[in-house]
């Protein structure tokens, strides 16, 4: 009897162990189930806080959710195509470390960092960016970057437009005042009242001059040519420009010529489209010697995105060195500015020229050669296929500012696309031009 006891109490300890055991594995089993995995941190929406994926939408930040691995849970369309994001993770390596600091002690960090270009070979070519990133609950961390590259152009086109504006409007005002002085010395003296008063009048006219042309040059980086835009016939255009340079032409024994003009119409706002043709006459006058030719000449060309009008104007002046075709198009930049001065050039007007192409989505390109003269060549959308471009760009699908998940997005390169930059179109030779 005693051994039966035993025997019964000890399966009876046993069966108590037993039933613990089990229990304790099914709370743990439970509780195993109930805690989120990581896979499901990775792609489940709920580990968001409510709201933010519609507060982050509507920022012009690019948005990325790291989670405790440093795995991105969400971002937005632009931190793809910006490439901070590749393959559900953050590339940019200070930014991923930011992001663990801030993990690590709940702080708020911002940094600036100049980041290398999508897709681009090019050296020097960067991106700037401004980081902030800041806790985003318990578990997660938000990151968000701007970017700050075309800020950055703009404040040092200004910094460099104005000490250019300051020095150019030095000059001639330093000129009147000092020629003033010498008028009231020379009250009793006629004659060097009148050389004087001639110099200040030719002062003044540059002056008046350089002003107008900040004023054009203001106008067309401002005004949108799409809004007063027509069907415009490049004859007209070349006639105006002509007209504007016959007189000086004719101070010169300068032949002008044109040809290869009718039946060609481009779509856009004539005042600048004259105004940017007539700078090209005027430049092609005032650089070229006496008893010699300025011609214009247009036709059509073929081109992948549509047909384009091409109007060239050749010259058969100093001609340009290739040092100095490099910089032609930047603001008050002159090849010669001993005959800058004699001409009353301020430098402004193929910066002008320059812009008028670029806001009617076209382009001026120049062959030069010193002693053999220069061709400047202004490329424009031929009518039909600018207005279809201006029409269809204005209904243009932009990136959603909603956030994505990595699944969302493919992992080749191929896929995202620098929104900064747009496809390059073939340009036809820069060979020079026969003159008509």
């Amino acid at each position: 009897m005693d051994v039966n006891a035993a025997v019964a109490a000890v399966a009876a300890i046993a069966g108590v162990c037993t039933g613990v055991i089990a229990m304790l594995a099914f709370r743990w089993s439970e509780r195993e189930q109930a805690r989120p995995t990581r896979t499901a941190l990775h792609t489940d929406p709920a580990t968001l806080p409510p709201g933010v994926d519609t507060v982050l939408s509507v920022l012009r930040s690019s948005a990325v959710v790291l989670d405790e691995a440093d795995a991105v849970v969400k971002a937005s369309s632009a931190a793809y195509a910006l490439g901070l994001v590749r393959g559900g993770r953050l590339t940019v390596d200070e930014m991923l470390r930011m992001a663990r600091d801030t993990r690590r002690d709940g702080e708020i960090r911002q940094i600036e960092l100049d980041l290398p270009r999508r897709g681009s070979g090019r050296g020097g070519d960067a991106l700037a960016v401004s980081a902030r990133v800041a806790p985003l609950g318990s578990r997660l961390v938000l990151l968000l970057v701007e970017d700050l590259t075309e800020a950055r152009r703009i404040e040092a086109v200004r910094r460099d437009f104005v000490a250019n504006v300051s020095h150019e409007l030095k000059t001639p005002v330093g000129a009147l005042s000092l020629l003033s002085e010498a008028v009231m010395d020379a009250s009793d003296d006629p004659e060097a009242v009148e050389r004087f008063a001639g110099r200040m009048q030719n002062e003044a006219t540059r002056l008046t001059s350089l002003v107008q042309e900040l004023i054009d040059l203001s106008r067309v980086q401002n005004d949108d040519p799409l809004e007063d835009s027509e069907p415009v016939q490049v004859t007209e255009l070349v006639g105006e420009a002509l007209d504007r340079c016959r007189q000086s032409a004719s101070n010169k024994q300068i032949t002008l010529a044109s040809g290869g003009t009718e039946n060609l119409h481009v779509w856009g706002n004539r005042g600048q489209l004259a105004a940017a043709l007539g700078n090209l006459v005027e430049n092609a006058v005032n650089y070229s010697p006496a008893r010699t030719r300025v011609g214009i000449a247009g036709r059509r060309i073929a081109a992948p995105g549509g047909d384009l009008v091409e109007i060239a104007v050749t010259d058969q002046g100093i001609g340009i060195s290739a040092a100095d075709k490099e910089r032609i198009f930047e603001r008050f930049y002159r090849v010669d500015p001993a005959r800058s001065r004699d001409t009353g050039g301020t430098g402004l007007g193929l910066a002008i020229v320059k812009h008028v192409a670029a806001s009617h989505g076209g382009e001026v390109t120049v062959w030069s050669a010193e002693g053999q003269g220069s061709t400047f060549t202004l490329r424009l959308p031929e009518a039909g296929n600018a207005r279809e471009k201006a029409e269809s760009g204005r209904h243009e699908h932009r990136l959603s500012g909603a956030l994505q998940e990595p699944s969302d997005f493919d992992d080749e390169d191929d896929g995202v696309h620098d929104p900064t930059t747009s496809p390059s179109r073939p340009r036809t030779s820069d060979a020079p031009e026969v003159l008509p």
